[in-house]
């Protein structure tokens, strides 16, 4: 009766984390989404430590619930949502880790009277494979946390011969796997296991290291495929099969999602996982662009806007940084009782987070109706008055297109500059997330706007 409880309550927590990805997927269902996300962990928590037979055991679990519980309530009231990527980064090297210490403590614990050889090779190899996947995802989500919150450049690293160096740990970490279960000597499969852990960190590390600061948002959602396939690989160790269920779906999701935002990007999925085959690295202090830009009055962007009858927000990491989508908010209701059609384009790596600038947007209570995706509103730019560039940069800079030996090269991008007016938010004239300088600055149809963007847009929203 009791073991059929368990499994009644798994498949329960199975099935509202299936209802939770679903309502995620959308912008007016994803309140229940987290909700039931929600249930279905408190549900698998509980029937969880519900197994524990020693209650000496059960105390521990329940204390660091509590402490891991008060630090998790703390982080999620101090957080700005600007830090939201580099949060979320370092909770995918959390499960990282979790997935190496919970392979090592199962090879630890594993019991010698294996009922026969082929078993026990396979939870060898479901240890092995665990503590592999947990390394790549602990160090690669630490270099990803430091690029994203400026503690490393977010520069591409260039190693000579990098691929080669790549499949050579690969190659090794094999061997090592064959080895570790091939043999009954206790000390060579610990130093089988140790080697392939350190060099597993090493690889996860320098993956990422050699990402561009253009593709980090494909990369935070990778590792979140990564940190799902290291929560399914614990759960073969621990022969839990919630766990298994869990982390594949988070694996799968993150994986399709990384795709899709590959595609979006042109960019090669394989390219981007193995840290770009084909990157260009340039030196962009040799980089120039010539021209002169134009700046703009905020008087006379109010006037440019009133006497408009069409008008596209684009949105970006300046703006979230700013706090500025409240007075965005406000600035688009008080344009539409002008009779101004207002829309908003969403690149899909906008910001450095998938979602990003959805999310901001969500929280100033801009209707859903009027928020586009790229694919749906590039057409749009040719028969709009004026665009507003709100702290976007890689996102709208022509030189994908233009310039085929840009870093950013063939990457599709908002094409703002085909609107009659295109005036930028901005605090300087320095190039974006990317390290590529924008020539979008220097069009003829391009006005500056310089200043903190909540400032700006406050002094906007009095003017109109």
């Amino acid at each position: 009766m009791y073991s059929g409880l368990v499994k009644s309550a798994y498949i329960i927590s199975a099935i509202l984390f299936i209802c939770s990805l679903v309502g995620l997927s959308k912008h007016n269902t994803s309140k229940q989404g987290n909700f039931f996300g929600i249930v279905g962990m408190i549900i698998a928590l509980i029937i969880t430590i519900m197994m524990q037979k020693i209650l000496y055991n059960t105390f521990l679990i329940f204390t660091a619930m509590v402490i891991g519980g008060l630090i998790g309530i703390f982080l999620s009231r101090k957080i700005e949502m600007t830090k939201m990527p580099e949060l979320i980064a370092i909770l995918h090297s959390f499960v990282g880790l979790a997935a190496v210490l919970v392979g090592i403590n199962s090879y630890l614990n594993l019991s010698p009277d294996i009922s026969s050889l082929i078993n026990n090779n396979i939870h060898l190899i479901e240890i092995f494979v665990g503590v592999f996947i947990g390394a790549i995802t602990f160090t690669g989500s630490l270099v990803a946390f430091c690029k994203l919150s400026g503690k490393i450049n977010s520069r591409p690293l260039a190693l000579p011969h990098y691929h080669k160096l790549n499949c050579l740990m690969l190659v090794i970490s094999f061997f090592l796997l064959l080895c570790f279960i091939n043999t009954n000597d206790l000390i060579l499969q610990i130093i089988s296991l140790t080697i392939m852990t350190f060099i597993a960190f090493l690889f996860g590390g320098q993956v990422v290291l050699s990402i561009s600061g253009a593709d980090m948002p494909v990369i935070v959602s990778m590792l979140n495929s990564y940190s799902g396939w290291a929560a399914a690989a614990s759960g073969f160790a621990l022969s839990n099969d919630l766990l298994i269920i869990t982390g594949s779906l988070v694996g799968s999701s993150g994986a399709i999602l990384s795709f899709i935002m590959c595609k979006a990007m042109n960019r090669s999925f394989i390219n981007v996982i193995l840290g770009g085959l084909h990157n260009n690295i340039i030196d962009i202090k040799k980089e120039n662009i010539k021209g002169t830009y134009r700046e703009i009055s905020i008087e006379e962007i109010t006037d440019f806007l009133k006497n408009s009858s069409s008008v596209i927000i684009v949105p970006g990491y300046g703006m979230a940084v700013a706090q500025a989508q409240h007075s965005v908010a406000k600035i688009t209701q008080k344009l539409q009782s002008l009779g101004i059609k207002v829309l908003f384009a969403i690149h899909p790596v906008a910001g450095r987070l998938p979602g990003h600038m959805n999310v901001l947007l969500a929280e100033a209570r801009v209707p859903y109706d009027i928020v586009l995706e790229m694919d749906e509103i590039n057409n749009n730019f040719i028969n709009t008055d004026i665009v507003l560039v709100i702290g976007a940069n890689d996102t709208v800079n022509p030189a994908a297109q233009e310039d085929p030996n840009s870093p950013i090269s063939g990457m599709p991008v908002l094409e703002v500059w085909k609107a009659k007016n295109v005036i930028i938010f901005k605090r300087s004239m320095s190039s974006g997330y990317a390290g590529v300088n924008n020539p979008l600055f220097l069009k003829d149809n391009t006005y500056m706007l310089f200043g903190d963007a909540k400032i700006t847009t406050d002094s906007i929203l009095k003017l109109i």
